[in-house]
C-alpha cells in the first residue's frame, strides 16, 4: 500500500496496524534486526529479510543472470524507490516509526526489554531470553538530485535544508547523516543516508514498557561504544563521511593506494575524496554507535516506574558475536543436543527461528569485509573445532574496499571437520548475488536438515550464570544499576 508522505495522521494510524511508515528503510540493520527479533517472538521464521515474499525468488534469480550494468541500474533504482523526497522530510514522524516498531511484537508481558544499538548477534540473545528490542537508531533514505557520490562536500551542502526540516518536526531526534561511497556506492547514487538517533524514549516506547514489563522488570540498555570522525553541521545534525566496513576512516579522509585503485576501477576522475574536515572529537558511529542522551532518559523513566536497568557495553558491533556463540553452545550442552554446528550470518541475513530449529550456533558478521573475516577466524582459533560450518553472505553489488573474496570465505568453510557449505550463495555471482536475499531462507532448512523443537525461553538467571562462569573471556561489559524504589544507586560491574 502506498501511503502519502504528507499525511502524518494516516501514517501513524497505519503504523499501529503493523504497516511501516514509507520513509523508514526496510533494507537496514535496525528495521531488519527488529523484524527478525519480532518474528521469532511471534513463533515465525524470517523470509526475505522481512520485506520480500518467497514468490520473489524467481525474479531475483533472473536479476542474477542480467549483465552487470543492468543489475547495478536495478539495484540503484530499487534503492532510490525506498527514499523520501527531500521536501517531504518535515512530514516524518518519529512517533509513527515507534508505533510501527512496537506493533511488530506480541502485546504481552516480558521478563525484560532491550533498547539501544543494533547488533545482529544480540538478536539471538533476545530470542533465547524472550526479549523484545527497540532500536535507538533508524534510517531514513532521502532522494538527492543526482549528486556524484565522490563529492561528499556537495552532499553535505545539499543536505542542510532537508535536515533542518526533519529536525524541526522531530525534537527528540539527532541526525547522524552517513555517506559511504565505497560500500554504499550503488545506493548512494540516488539517495542520502539520514540515520537518526533517539535522544529520549518518547511516549510510544514508554507506553510499551509500561504495558510489557511488570514492576521490577529489567530494561537492558545496549550501548555500542564505537565512535567515528564526524563534522558537526548544527546542534543536532552530524555528518559522517565513511562507515564501518572495509575502508578505514583514515582512507576515507586522506586516501591511499586502495582508495585510488577503487576510484580508478569505477572510472572516477578522482584518486582520493575531498571530504569535509572532521571535528577534533569523534562522536557515536552513525549506524552502530549509541547516543548517551537516551541512557539518561531511560534511567529517569526506570526510577519513576521501579524498573531495573542493566547496561551492555561493547566497543565494536561484532564484539557480541563470540559471546552469543559460546552462550548458545553452553545452552545446547545443557539441553543435551549437538553443539558443534556453526551458522555464520551476514548483516541482515539472519534466521533466529531456523537457527534454533536446526540446533545451530549463531555467529554474526557485520559485513563481508576483511575485518569480519579476521574476527570470525579469531573466534574459530579460540574455541573447540566445529564439525559443521554453514555461511550466509550479504551481497551489496559493489567491489568495495576491503571486501573479502569468495575464495577467502571458502577457507573458513574448510575449517569444518566434517562439512562446510554456503547457505543461499551463488559463488559465481558474489558480491552481485541478489537472489541471496531470499535464497538464504529457502536454502537453510534444506541444507541443514536436523530438526529440534523450539526451546522454552531461558530465564535471565541463566544469562547471569553464564556471565559468572565465562564472562571474563569476552570484550563485553555488563553493569547492573538497581533504580526506582527497589534500591537506589547500587551498581555492580562484570567485565566480560
Amino acid at each position: 500500500m502506498k501511503i502519502p508522505f504528507d499525511n502524518r495522521i494516516l501514517t501513524s494510524m497505519l503504523a499501529m496496524m503493523g504497516i511501516a511508515p514509507p520513509y523508514l528503510a526496510g533494507f537496514d540493520s535496525a528495521s531488519g534486526m527488529l523484524r527478525a527479533t519480532a518474528a521469532y517472538l511471534r513463533g515465525e521464521d524470517f523470509p526475505g529479510v522481512g520485506i520480500a515474499s518467497p514468490m520473489t525468488e524467481p525474479l531475483l534469480a533472473l536479476v542474477n543472470q542480467l549483465p552487470r550494468s543492468l543489475q547495478e541500474s536495478i539495484y540503484i533504482q530499487g534503492s532510490a524507490g525506498e527514499a523520501i523526497a527531500a521536501d517531504k522530510l518535515g512530514n516524518v514522524s518519529a512517533d509513527a516509526v515507534a508505533q510501527w516498531m512496537v506493533s511488530e511484537y506480541p502485546q504481552r508481558s516480558y521478563p525484560a526489554v532491550a533498547i539501544g544499538s543494533s547488533c545482529g548477534a544480540l538478536v539471538h540473545l533476545y530470542a533465547a531470553l524472550d526479549m523484545p528490542w527497540l532500536p535507538q537508531t533508524f534510517l531514513i533514505p532521502v532522494k538527492h538530485p543526482g549528486i556524484d557520490p565522490d563529492e561528499p562536500k556537495k552532499i553535505l551542502e545539499w543536505s542542510k535544508q532537508p535536515a533542518r526540516n526533519l529536525l524541526e518536526a522531530n525534537p527528540d531526534l539527532k541526525l547522524y547523516q552517513m555517506h559511504d561511497p565505497s560500500q554504499d556506492r550503488l545506493t548512494s547514487q540516488g539517495m542520502s543516508y539520514f540515520r537518526v538517533k533517539r535522544l529520549r524514549l518518547g511516549k510510544t516506547y514508554e507506553r510499551f514498557l509500561e504495558n510489557s514489563l511488570p514492576r521490577g522488570g529489567t530494561i537492558f540498555l545496549v550501548e555500542c561504544q564505537r565512535t567515528y570522525p564526524t563534522t558537526q553541521v548544527s546542534d543536532r545534525h552530524i555528518f559522517q563521511f565513511g562507515a564501518l566496513g572495509g575502508a578505514t576512516a583514515e582512507e576515507f579522509l586522506h586516501g591511499g593506494e586502495r582508495v585510488a585503485q577503487f576510484l580508478e576501477k569505477y572510472q572516477s576522475p578522482r584518486r582520493k575524496w575531498d571530504s569535509p574536515t572532521p571535528d577534533r572529537d569523534d562522536r557515536p558511529e552513525a549506524e552502530w554507535g549509541f547516543e548517551p542522551s537516551l541512557r539518561e532518559d531511560v534511567e529517569r523513566f526506570a526510577r519513576q516506574r521501579g524498573y531495573r536497568v542493566r547496561r551492555i557495553t561493547f566497543q565494536e558491533p561484532e564484539d557480541m558475536s563470540p559471546f552469543v556463540a559460546e552462550f548458545y553452545r553452553w545452552w545446547y550442552k545443557q539441553r543435551q543436543i549437538v553443539s558443534n554446528r556453526l551458522l555464520v550470518e551476514s548483516f541482515i541475513l539472519q534466521e533466529p527461528f531456523w537457527t534454533l530449529r536446526t540446533g545451530s550456533v549463531p555467529f554474526w558478521m557485520k559485513f563481508n569485509t576483511e575485518v569480519s573475516f579476521n574476527w570470525l577466524n579469531q573466534y574459530l582459533d579460540s574455541t573447540d573445532a566445529y564439525d559443521e560450518i554453514y555461511m550466509m553472505l550479504f551481497s551489496h553489488g559493489t567491489d568495495s574496499i576491503g571486501l573479502s573474496s569468495i575464495e577467502d570465505w571458502r577457507t573458513v568453510l574448510n575449517r569444518a571437520r566434517l562439512r562446510g557449505e554456503f547457505v543461499g550463495v551463488d559463488e559465481d555471482k558474489y558480491p552481485r548475488d541478489f537472489a541471496t536475499f531470499m535464497h538464504y531462507y529457502t536454502d537453510l532448512p534444506k541444507t541443514i536438515r536436523v530438526r529440534y523443537p523450539l526451546p522454552e525461553p531461558l530465564p535471565l538467571e541463566k544469562l547471569d550464570q553464564f556471565i559468572g562462569e565465562r564472562g571474563d573471556e569476552f570484550p563485553v561489559h555488563w553493569s547492573d544499576d538497581v533504580l526506582g524504589d527497589v534500591q537506589e544507586g547500587e551498581e555492580t560491574v562484570h567485565s566480560l
